[in-house]
Parts: C-alpha cells; structure tokens; sequence
C-alpha cells in the first residue's frame, strides 16, 4: 500500500481532523472523519441508495460525516488516474480483493 496525503481539515487542531489520503495502487480514498451520529445514520438508511440493497450497515463499514470544506482535497478522476498510472509502475505484484483489502 502506498499512501499519498491529499489534505486536512483546514486550520486544524493537533488532533482530531479530517483526514484524506490516496491509496495510490487503487485509486481508492482513505478517509478519516467524524463517525455520523445515529440520527443522520437513521437519515441515510431511509433514503436508501439502489433498489433492493440492504440498508444495514456491515460489522466491517461505518458511515461517516465528512466536511464540505473537504472536497476540495478528493481529487478528479484524471488526477486517480495519473496516481494509479505511476503507481501501477512500481507494483509489487501484491493482489487486492474487491474491498480493497490486501491478499497479501
């Protein structure tokens, strides 16, 4: 796993922030952020997202609530694919699962 940091809360305290970093192998973003409190929990899982999907949330996930202010460090998809482009050069030859979880 290589991780690349994307940003922080801006004028953070020492700790405690919002958080993002890029897997740069996967592209996938790792975030670390306030855990959503039971009502906006309550919110998401009525609203639902498609058809048919469960709405419970797995032992495995959490939901999160991550600042507006924080978008500003998601990068766009042609900036994941650059990181994941360079990234794929240096492969170990490490195999990743769907979830992202390392087989190795």
């Amino acid at each position: 796993m290589a991780l690349k940091f994307l940003g922080i809360w801006p004028n953070t305290p020492d700790d405690g922030s919002p958080t993002i970093w890029l897997e740069e192998t996967t592209g996938d973003l790792i975030i670390q952020s306030w855990k959503a409190d039971e009502a906006t929990v309550r919110e998401a899982q009525e609203v639902g997202s498609v058809p048919g999907h469960s709405t419970d949330i797995p032992q495995h996930e959490t939901v999160i609530r991550l600042p507006a202010n924080m978008l500003q460090f998601i990068p766009r998809p042609e900036d994941v694919e650059t990181a994941v482009g360079e990234a794929s050069n240096e492969d170990d030859g490490s195999k990743d699962d769907d979830c992202g979880n390392s087989g190795t």
